[in-house]
């Protein structure tokens, strides 16, 4: 027993099998491998070491967004002139990565609470059965009292009086000079995996670089000061038509950089994306056009609250910062060459198809692949046990009267 263990132990540790190789000489078959494999050589290097670049680790950024906006406005409605800075027309005012920049406007002034009759159109009646006290609808201005007002035909209500006419929209839109607006963006992003920290103002921008520039795809591609006319002409709309009902742009700041190269040519690259607006340009959306919000200014007139009501239509913007830093790294380099390796075998089994089950010879090529042997019982008179012997091909079959060895298929 003991030396059986032995012997066992000793055959596990010391001696190594390979599996059984049989050269087909077939020269359509051979084709057919060859181009698997060069196919598989191409997807490898082609497509997960050159585009993919499957040598590489990757790391997105942590990243903030500092805005400001520069531009005075200038409106005259009715004989009234007003200026309108960078406190009045930009909502919210904190330099956030998501604000909106007023371009038109209707206002609603001297409103304070009371009763009045809703405009026509909305919550019509013919008698005061048509007006329930203490509802309201949802597309009112305020609380019914259960009153009709015979000369407009509508409820009268309970709210800030008199309640807004927002029928008829200001065109051409009463900001037309925000198209000379411009926009400042500083972004800093970090990449925690590579330890790198980068800027958009990169080493050739400086203060005398700033006080002069202005963004341009080709000219000027870092320049981080950008007139609101060329963001609006870039994400594909037209400035008057957005200008009039709003919508929304995207500001992409896309960081993509090869880290295996000098880290100064890690640059931001900006883009411009329309993503609602006017019914006629991008926005197939009917039912709400443009973009639009209402908020109000409150005074105190002859200690009678009294409020000044905007509907702002203006363009939202949003910068939304987008990476992705990559490196050498030998783990995905082993990793994507081992798949490769793997996927070789594609050719081997195709091949195998081919030869088993399509070619005319396919009973020949079976023989010559697999041998068959059967298993043998014995009994063992020593012990009085019965055994199962396992014989096996020797690997060079001079022994074996009936096999392959030597044996040769020419094509035909």
């Amino acid at each position: 027993m003991k030396s059986q263990i032995t012997n066992a132990l000793s055959d596990f540790f010391f001696e190594y099998e390979t599996p059984r190789q049989v050269l087909v000489k077939n020269r359509r078959v051979g084709v057919v491998c060859r181009l698997i494999q060069l196919g598989v050589l191409a997807y490898i290097i082609g497509w997960v070491f050159i585009y993919e670049k499957g040598y590489q680790s990757t790391d997105t950024a942590v990243g903030s967004v500092f805005t400001k906006m520069k531009g005075v406005g200038y409106t005259n409605v009715s004989g009234r002139e007003t200026i309108w800075d960078v406190a009045d027309y930009v909502f919210p005012s904190q330099g956030d990565s998501s604000f909106v920049v007023m371009t038109n406007y209707i206002i609603t002034e001297g409103q304070k609470m009371g009763t009045c009759p809703e405009l026509k159109g909305k919550n019509n009646c013919s008698s005061n059965a048509d007006c329930e006290g203490g509802r309201f609808k949802r597309t009112g201005h305020g609380q019914m009292t259960g009153v009709c007002v015979n000369a407009t035909k509508t409820c009268e209500v309970l709210a800030w009086c008199p309640v807004e006419d927002d029928h008829d929209i200001p065109d051409p839109p009463l900001l037309m000079s925000a198209e000379n607006y411009t926009l400042f963006i500083k972004n800093s992003v970090t990449f925690p995996l590579f330890g790198v920290t980068r800027s958009n103002l990169v080493e050739a921008i400086d203060g005398k670089y700033i006080s002069r520039c202005l963004f341009h795809p080709t000219k000027d591609p870092l320049c981080p000061i950008f007139k609101l006319g060329d963001i609006v002409k870039l994400s594909g709309f037209n400035f008057e038509t957005i200008a009039k009902e709003g919508g929304a742009i995207g500001i992409v700041v896309d960081w993509t950089c090869n880290l295996d190269v000098d880290v100064k040519h890690c640059k931001p690259e900006y883009n411009f994306h329309g993503l609602y607006g006017h019914l006629d340009e991008k926005d197939n959306a009917s039912a709400s056009l443009g973009y639009n919000f209402r908020y109000a200014k409150h005074y105190i007139e002859d200690k009678v609250p009294k409020r000044t009501l905007l509907k702002v239509f203006g363009i939202r913007f949003d910068i939304i910062v987008k990476s992705l830093a990559r490196k050498f790294d030998i783990i995905p380099t082993l990793t994507a060459i081992g798949s490769g390796v793997g996927i070789f075998g594609v050719a081997t089994v195709v091949c195998d198809l081919v030869l088993l089950y399509l070619l005319p010879k396919r009973e020949f090529y079976k023989n010559m692949k697999f041998k068959y042997t059967d298993t043998h019982t014995q009994q063992d008179e020593s012990l009085g046990l019965d055994t199962n012997i396992y014989y096996t091909l020797d690997a060079n079959a001079r022994q074996d009267p009936d096999s392959e060895a030597g044996s040769i298929e020419t094509e035909k």
